[in-house]
């Protein structure tokens, strides 16, 4: 027997049902606002590079 892939095709007779767009769970929009709220405001912005690239120093100002 020839094998076949597991998405059915069109030869075979596998596939059942097909799937309904709305088993998709509801989403609360208060919910969510109010879990987004709740998520503090950082200190300092985050620094993706700050870990490979040490920070800039400050330029010192010459004397004269």
């Amino acid at each position: 027997m020839p094998a076949s892939a597991q998405m059915g095709g069109k030869r075979g007779g596998g596939g059942g049902e097909a799937p309904k767009g709305d088993d998709k769970p509801k989403v609360d929009e208060k919910a969510y606002k109010a879990a987004i709220e709740r998520i503090p405001e950082p200190k300092e912005k985050y620094d993706p590079w700050g870990v490979v690239a040490p920070a800039p120093a400050a330029p010192v100002a010459k004397k004269k």
